[in-house]
């Protein structure tokens, strides 16, 4: 039999009854293919071709009837562009790239494209076709170029990481079919689309096909039941979504030791009529709890989006578990109680952040503590509430700690980040003196408390864009809660091994449960979201609105990049703030006497208006968990090693936290970073609690830049720095800059204008190796002598008498190599 001309590709649902068919190439044919679905041959009246929307939402364009080439940007499905607010532009290798934004000839404009709002752009299809694999993107009047999606056919990576799309002369919309059905499919029963046998067929003979995956409507499917464990008086229901399951059973274990002998139960599917689309459940005539539980989860058992039931799953809304593997444990909200109400949130341009590791904070802390309590929450909470807590003396108010959500540690004395979740509701059983009782959650509730009753905000660092292992979603359901390419594998923007889909209907929720069940059942204020940019700008923005219904004032800080791009610009008109990147990474050369001034007064005033719209939107820091300490970083002895610092690394130290705490922004420091932690110089500790642990001994070795750290910060925090801790944006005339010319020294006048009060600030810092005259002039300096009193240089703050030699501010400021001052005037 010949072969065939065309070939199947892939095929999905749009819904129960109809789906798409796409070809590799497109079908010039004047009679209709013939599919089958299963066994079951598609009647040609069946067929439609499907150029239109759904090839501009597969390719990102396609061939309209009357010949043009139509690039399209469909608004549904995840879009964050508003076309009201934002322009669009098309751009790609054939208008030069950049030269695209601001030019309306390339334009897009707002359409309907079968039923459903698009931006579209049209015109003739002889330039973009005549050359097979030309690129092209969307990008926003501001610069933010739209990430295509993972699953997109048409994906292509630049030598510089860029993904764009490219375009193929020989798919341009017309090699995609729409099928319709008669009969609703079945979402638990495996189908597949293949050539149809036909009498006297020339276009193909018949083969096994593709497999028929659900589209876009599937991850829509959801449920606003209560989900897990849930006890109720004298009985216990347990629900599930598995949306493909074929049967979901229950097994039950109420000693530990006796899992062996668990009683199973097999859970009921509710129908999907009263809003429970993809709900399994039981009802159990008794209080279970304290009774452990996992699930074994059977389906489809071949195929990407195949199940094991060999596998034991831990219910994704589980509170507490006895480690990664399971069991859950089974508990009764009531007897979790809530967590501390008696603490008001700092407003976020008051914040001053340590980021911290639970360990790292504990095991070498001064104070009596036995082994298994410094290994968790216990033992950290002894060192919080005692008189010599390193953070409260630095006086930061907030503390970051990294993700504390059970982790794919395999034992409990195996540290570890905690990077790979494994459940977003139980708290991290390592953590825990008994988890086999759930002791963590009382544990951790005590903790943050403790951390209340000394003044500072609890902030969790959250990882929802993917899972560790075992990953016991991609058990319950691989399709619906993971990212998955054109070829059906798993997408890997996260470098961890998968990407949770977060627009999944449930994905979303669960995230949005998990953060809710922290602030009520923990008390916590706030989460920095790990690698923000994979769950998208819209469902920041869901989370967002959400989390604020319950708590107006929680802290949202977005990681706002991925493998995959930088959503940091699209976040300024949500309430997200932002680690910047750009502000650590200029830093770091700026005190080594490289970088553009100009560049640093923008870090200085806030990264206006393109990362950050308002002045609590971007997170300044030089430091965090990921890669090399500070001093490492900077430190001039060989191998990247700062254990034994250079007086010139100690000095540049000091000029990086007059920076930091005199930028507009929220400043973050890491925990250590006070006293020149140093990791000799090793890049990645994400396993390493040997030299991730905080050596407190260093602190008196370095007590001179402690003290400068917590001097600033004391600044920071006092009536006067207000004119650096903004809520909305100063007045045009607030900053006066001035630079030395053929030098990096810069000055700043903070309130030049008065705008905000009788008082200014001046700041003046020299990151070069030789001594700099600025010229400020006499419109800074005064011709008063006196008019400016010294608050500070690059050693020390002064009291506020008695302080010996200062520098007076005359209209040459002199400031000494790798030096700094701050002066204050009162009008």
């Amino acid at each position: 039999m010949a072969a065939p001309v065309h070939r199947i590709v892939r095929a999905w649902l749009e819904s129960l009854t109809t789906g798409i068919v796409e070809l590799d190439r497109d079908w010039t044919d004047r009679e209709v293919p013939h599919f089958s679905i299963g066994e079951q041959c598609l009647a040609p009246s069946a067929l439609s071709a499907a150029p239109g929307l759904v090839a501009g939402r597969t390719f990102g364009y396609y061939l309209n009837a009357q010949g043009e080439i139509a690039f399209v940007l469909p608004l549904a499905h995840g879009c964050d562009v508003n076309p009201t607010r934002d322009t669009v532009y098309l751009a790609g290798d054939f208008n030069d790239w950049q030269v695209a934004v601001g030019q309306e000839e390339w334009r897009m404009q707002p359409a309907e494209l079968d039923g459903e709002p698009v931006l579209i752009w049209t015109g003739d299809a002889a330039r973009f076709l005549a050359t097979e694999g030309m690129r092209f993107k969307f990008v926003t009047g501001e610069h933010q170029w739209l990430v295509p999606p993972g699953d997109a056919p048409n994906l292509s990576r630049d030598n510089h990481g860029n993904i764009n799309r490219y375009l193929d002369p020989r798919r341009t919309g017309w090699h995609l079919w729409r099928f319709t059905l008669t009969v609703p499919l079945d979402l638990a029963e495996p189908r597949g689309v293949s050539w149809a046998e036909t009498a006297g067929a020339t276009q193909a003979p018949f083969s096994a096909g593709v497999p028929l995956v659900p589209g876009n409507f599937f991850y829509d499917l959801k449920t606003d039941l209560p989900l897990g464990a849930l006890v109720r008086r004298d009985q216990t229901v347990f629900r599930l979504f598995a949306p493909r399951a074929r049967s979901v059973t229950l097994f039950l274990a109420h000693e530990l030791a006796a899992q062996a002998g668990a009683q199973s139960f097999a859970l009921v599917r509710r129908g999907d009529a009263d809003g429970a689309a993809g709900v399994w459940e039981i009802t159990l005539g008794r209080d279970l709890h304290g009774w452990f539980y996992w699930y074994v989860v059977d389906g489809v058992r071949d195929g990407p989006g195949k199940f094991s039931p060999e596998v034991r799953v831990l219910d994704p809304y589980a509170l507490a578990t006895v480690g990664r593997d399971g069991p859950g444990i089974v508990l009764n909200r009531e007897w979790v109680g809530n967590g501390h109400r008696e603490f008001r949130t700092p407003a976020w341009h008051d914040l001053v952040i340590a980021e911290a590791h639970v360990r790292d904070l504990a095991t070498l802390a001064p104070g009596e503590a036995t082994e298994a309590e410094r290994r968790g929450f216990t033992g950290l909470r002894h060192w919080v509430q005692s008189p010599e807590f390193h953070l409260h003396q630095l006086g930061v108010n907030c503390v970051e700690l990294q993700p504390l959500h059970e982790f794919d540690n395999v034992t409990i004395d195996e540290y570890h980040w905690g990077y790979m979740t494994n459940n977003y509701f139980a708290p991290e059983s390592s953590y825990a003196l008994g988890p086999e009782q759930a002791s963590g959650v009382r544990e951790l509730q005590e903790l943050v408390a403790a951390f209340h009753r000394r003044g500072m905000a609890v902030v969790l660092d959250v990882v929802f864009n993917h899972v560790g292992l075992p990953a016991h979603l991609l058990q319950i359901d691989r399709t619906y809660y993971f990212e998955q390419d054109a070829s059906g594998q798993l997408t890997n923007w996260s470098g961890c091994g998968n990407d949770l889909r977060a627009r999944s209907a449930m994905a979303k929720r669960l995230i949005i449960d998990s953060c809710l069940h922290y602030i009520e059942a923990y008390g916590v204020d706030g989460f920095r979201f790990d690698l923000a940019e994979l769950l998208g700008v819209d469902v920041l923005r869901d989370i967002e609105a959400a989390l604020k219904r319950v708590k107006h004032d929680v802290i949202l800080i977005a990681e706002p990049w991925s493998f995959r791009g930088h959503i940091a610009g699209a976040l300024r008109d949500t309430g997200w703030a932002s680690w910047n990147d750009g502000y650590r990474d200029f830093v770091r050369d700026y005190v080594r006497g490289a970088g553009d001034p100009a560049r640093m007064e923008y870090f200085l005033r806030g990264s206006p208006w393109y990362f950050a719209k308002w002045p609590a939107q971007t997170v300044n820091y030089t430091e965090s968990h990921d890669d090399r300490t500070w001093i490492d970083m900077i430190t001039e002895n060989p191998d990247h090693n700062g254990f034994s610092p250079t007086a010139n690394d100690r000095r540049r130290t000091h000029l990086m936290a007059a920076l930091l705490f005199m930028s507009v922004g929220i400043p973050m420091i890491s925990a250590g970073q006070d006293f020149l932690r140093s990791k000799h110089g090793v890049n990645n500790t994400y396993l390493r609690g040997d030299l991730n642990a905080l050596d407190y001994r260093r602190l008196y070795r370095f007590l001179g830049t402690h003290q400068y750290f917590a001097d600033w910060i004391a600044f920071r925090r006092s009536e006067l720095g207000r004119l650096i801790r903004h809520w909305s944006r100063p007045s045009e005339g607030f900053f006066q800059f001035v630079r030395t010319p053929g030098s990096p020294a810069l000055a700043v006048v903070y309130n030049a204008d008065l705008s905000q009060g009788p008082e200014r600030l001046l700041f003046a810092v020299n990151p070069s190796v030789v001594d700099v005259v600025i010229p400020v002039g006499e419109s800074v300096s005064g011709t008063v002598p006196g008019a400016w009193d010294q608050l500070a240089d690059h050693e020390h703050f002064f009291a506020s008498e008695g302080h010996g030699a200062t520098e007076p501010v005359e209209s040459g400021l002199y400031v000494p190599a790798l030096g700094c001052g701050l002066w204050v005037s009162e009008e």
